[in-house]
């Protein structure tokens, strides 16, 4: 489960019915009366009202007092459901912090009519969990569009509201579960900074607290407390149902209506909340400790709720500042040397919350003088004001991340959710006019009352010569405040398109252009979305494992900076550029690949694909930029070489590398990794573009809302002329045969550790018993119905997270069975012998014609829901293209999914996994090995 009170963190990267039920459920189904509304003809059932209507969200509210928010779309064939509860770590008592998440993990273990909720959502394919943060509780699904299951999942919504089990048993068992999540917080150096910052910075309010709670308060927590919290709380006058998606308005509310109007209003009395957190009078710090990582620094302020008039204008303003490559800090500490990496967020919350700055350094660098140089950069506003292009820039950036949310149906339930838990769901929408509206004038004035000494609590101690007090925020009345408010006109709702297989490859434009030096292969789907936002892949690939001898990292380095300089633009004019566009453009790549991935409004693709090929032919690879990148590499390499999946993964992947060190599949060690690094150059990364960079193999799809003609024109024209590259050759990656070996590597000062194994398998994904590996590991080891996740997770509570996968070439026999899990580092031995029992049970007696049944009903809902998603289709269509396949292929699975036997089943496991050719990895900290073990991926 997700527990949302500190995020978002950063990182860096350089390189996943039973019959029962429905008749205990059929009880309530009840007739109703019905009363004609006045919103578009819907029928009100019986003691449903209808609330306000913004821009096609419709507000119903039940006579027990559940809000009901129906959120439409047709262009995609997917549903998500969101149930909020008004209820997160805020309203947690003494002794009782962390009560508010650890009940959003017992909601999970069922209810008497449905216990292991989570088995039962993979065994139909929903995409489901629960978050947790300060100020709500929330569960949510995704799944095909699809009647029945969107009745399933509303019912055991409405079951699971006042039917929870909530026992003494399942707590003890998810206990270790939770343990393990605080754990795995506890290994990151920012987590942990972040979490004593924010305590230090809240005097009285629970704000301080984090949302996981303190472990004693979670280890010892009462079960009669813990069911009384969930009967205070979790009640419908004190939730919101959201529904987006594709689904029948009039038919979802009445199921609606029907499966939860039985639920009574409650009689008790939420409790008053009276804390009020008081100015702060002055400056505070908080000095972390800890080995491993890389340094940090961190400054935090008080700033206005999130339904104030002056949050969103603070928000932009902190994106100025915290922009990358365009805002202050950025400039101030990265560009001069100072910090690998800035950042900065100001988070929304139901009451006054908080913004967070800081920036990460690479050893070595000065952390007094990085913190001095951000909270200079921060707090001197008066002498150097916001200009006018930079508030354009940022409310370009606000704007589009807004549409984005606006247009996909689980963004938006999320958003609305947020927003439900922040006073209304119309300040989803209410936030953008604020931000349309902001001028110069009211983002300076509220960025810099709140950026001042005495409101700030940073990491080290900075003294000051004068205070100045940050204003006192004004109470906030969401429903006064929006009680005239009514959004945008709605345009024509949005066609349907029926995502099969069938259709798909019917709709689906396929050619090919011929260009001067070489081809674009192109498959094109057009078709309807909202906010007529279109997904594009486009895929260069030149040069074979001859031509890329030593240049692993150079090739991965050229993609990574592709953006940060041109001939014609710099890197902030390529951003703003495409910020312009409302575009979301990523560029990435290494060996004889490089990858764009394309998220615009369709009428904007050209232009995007215009630029796109500009950036391809013309990136100039500034000095600078290179540095930069280098410090930031180094940063991230460094903070790896201590984390226990970082050096599990490199260990296994080395252990499977007969490769000499010049091919371009060989895995360095983290050491290697450093020296290549460190030897990076200009002349280096200038040399491989205008080696490899050239019109050789170019592939593109595009799926939604687009012309085809205008964006085969774009292509033929970014593209002519350019200059001919190396021919390309697939790398290839053939089996081979791994001897065993088990490592234990001792990862320092880590709470958490964790496992790794992979065994080599010999098979092709057109063999004739891949499909049904691919059911037999699902039903093992690949969802939370699995048979590893219902023993390890599940029933001993050992691993917050443990699982299986396969994979497969499609040219050729290659493949791989892994494992992976993550653990206290006491628990290791129970672990290995509740894996190992598992493994060898499947083995020896195989799997049920239930479970069986349940993996194929799941897993056919899951491709369906793939195949409703645009960017999905368009990255699966990149692949198709290289296998010479269409969704044919597709199709041919769902038959052969549905056809399975259980025999085929089982007899594709004992071919197949053999636990005693598993190489494994185990990362954490065990003393009694410091001297016994080396970590190898060094």
């Amino acid at each position: 489960m997700q527990t949302l009170n500190r995020r978002p963190a950063f990182s860096f990267s350089f390189l996943k019915q039973p019959n029962r039920l429905l008749a205990i459920l059929a009880m309530f189904l009840l007739p109703c009366s019905f009363a004609w509304a006045q919103n578009s003809q819907v029928v009100l059932p019986e003691g449903v009202t209808a609330g306000p209507v913004v821009e096609g969200t419709r507000q119903y509210t039940l006579e027990n007092g559940l809000t009901v928010l129906l959120s439409p779309d047709a262009s995609k064939a997917s549903v998500t459901v969101n149930m909020t509860y008004l209820v997160g770590s805020r309203h947690e008592n003494y002794g009782q912090t962390g009560m508010a998440h650890l009940l959003e993990h017992m909601l999970f273990r069922g209810t008497p009519s449905l216990p292991n909720a989570l088995a039962e959502f993979s065994k139909r394919g929903l995409r489901a969990n629960g978050s947790t943060s300060s100020d709500r509780t929330n569960y949510y699904a995704t799944f095909a569009s699809d009647p029945e299951l969107l009745e399933w999942y509303l019912r055991w919504q409405a079951d699971v509201m006042v039917n929870a089990t909530i026992s003494r048993a399942d707590l003890d068992t998810e206990m270790t579960v939770v343990r393990n999540e605080m754990e795995a917080g506890e290994n990151s150096p920012f987590e942990s900074l972040m979490q004593k910052v924010q305590s230090a910075a809240y005097q009285w309010h629970n704000y301080g607290n984090d949302t996981i709670g303190a472990r004693s308060d979670v280890e010892n927590v009462d079960i009669e407390q813990l069911r009384a919290f969930y009967r205070l709380y979790y009640q419908p006058d004190n939730a919101v149902l959201i529904v987006s998606g594709r689904f029948d308005l009039q038919k979802t509310l009445d199921l609606v209506t029907n499966a939860f109007s039985e639920i009574p209003r409650p009689k008790r009395s939420l409790p008053p909340e009276y804390t009020i957190e008081p100015v702060q009078e002055g400056e505070q710090e908080v000095i972390v400790r800890r080995q491993g990582g890389t340094p940090l620094v961190l400054a935090q302020y008080h700033i206005p709720a999130a339904a104030s008039p002056e949050f969103v204008a603070f928000d932009l303003g902190a994106m100025i500042l915290a922009d990358t490559p365009s805002g202050r800090l950025y400039k101030a500490l990265v560009q001069k040397g100072l910090a690998a990496h800035s950042f900065g967020f100001a988070r929304p919350m139901r009451q006054p919350g908080y913004a967070l700055f800081g920036a990460q350094l690479e050893n070595g660098m000065n952390p007094d003088e990085a913190l001095i140089t951000l909270t200079e950069t921060l707090e001197d506003l008066e002498t150097q004001p916001f200009t006018d292009e930079e508030l354009e820039r940022a409310r370009t950036q606000w704007m589009t991340s807004w549409e984005q949310t606006h247009a996909d149906p689980a963004s938006l339930a999320s958003a609305l959710s947020e927003s439900a838990a922040l006073g209304d769901w119309r300040l989803f929408y209410w936030t953008r006019e604020q931000a349309e509206k902001a001028n110069l004038k009211a983002v300076q004035e509220v960025t810099s009352a709140y950026l001042v000494p005495s409101n700030r609590t940073t990491g080290l101690y900075i003294p000051t010569e004068s205070t100045q007090r940050a204003p006192k925020p004004k109470a906030t009345d969401p429903a006064a405040l929006l009680k005239d408010f009514e959004g945008r006109e709605v345009r024509d709702p949005t066609a349907a398109f029926e995502a099969s297989p069938q259709n798909i490859d019917a709709q689906t434009v396929r050619e090919t252009l011929s260009l001067d030096n070489g081809t674009i292969e192109l498959a094109l789907l057009p078709k309807p979305t909202r906010g007529d936002r279109v997904e594009a892949r486009l895929l260069l690939q030149a040069g074979s494992a001859e031509d890329l001898k030593n240049l692993r990292t150079v090739s991965s380095t050229a993609a990574a900076l592709l953006t940060r300089g041109t001939t014609q633009y710099t890197r902030q004019e390529i951003a703003d550029r495409f910020d312009q566009l409302q575009a979301q453009v990523g560029f990435g790549g290494g060996g004889n690949q490089v990858g764009i991935n394309i998220s615009v409004p369709g009428k904007n693709l050209p232009d995007v694909i215009e630029l796109v090929g500009h950036i391809l032919r013309e990136a100039t690879y500034p000095a600078e930029e290179l540095d930069r990148y280098k410090t930031q590499a180094r940063a991230s390499i460094e903070s790896a070489m201590t984390q226990p999946g970082s050096v599990a993964s490199r260990t296994l992947a080395r252990h499977d590398n007969p490769w000499p060190p010049s091919d371009i599949r060989y895995v360095p060690t983290f050491k290697e990794a450093l020296e290549e690094i460190n030897s990076l150059s200009r002349n280096a990364l200038v040399d491989f573009h205008q080696r490899f960079y050239g019109a050789a193999t170019l592939r593109f799809s595009a799926v939604g809302s687009f012309n085809p003609q205008n964006t085969k024109n774009a292509l033929l024209q970014a593209f002519k002329n350019w200059k001919s590259a190396p021919e390309y050759k697939r790398i290839e990656q053939p089996f081979r045969k791994v001897e065993p070996e088990q490592f234990t590597l001792h990862t320092p000062d880590k709470a958490n550790a964790v496992f790794m194994a992979f065994q080599p398998l010999e098979v092709q994904d057109d063999a004739p018993d891949y499909t049904a590996l691919y059911v037999a590991n699902y039903i093992l080891g690949g969802s939370s119905s699995s048979r590893l996740w219902s023993r390890i997770r599940v029933e001993e509570g050992i691993s917050y997270d443990v699982g299986s996968s396969i994979d497969a070439s499609a040219f050729e026999p290659s493949g791989e069975w892994s494992l992976s899990a993550i653990l206290a580092p006491e628990n290791a031995q129970r672990f290995k012998q509740a894996m190992n029992e598992e493994l060898e049970r499947a083995i020896q007696d195989g799997f049920t014609q239930e479970e069986l049944n349940e993996a194929v009903r799941a897993l056919m809902n899951l491709r369906r829901l793939n195949r409703s998603n645009d960017g999905v289709l368009a990255s699966v269509w990149l692949d198709y293209m290289q296998e010479g396949r269409s969704f044919a292929w597709s199709a041919k699975i769902d038959k052969e999914l549905e056809a399975l036997t259980l025999e085929q089943v089982n007899a594709a496991a004992r071919k197949y996994f053999q636990p005693q050719a598993l190489s494994s990895a185990l990362a954490g900290d065990f003393p009694n090995q410091a001297n016994a073990e080396t970590k190898q991926g060094e």
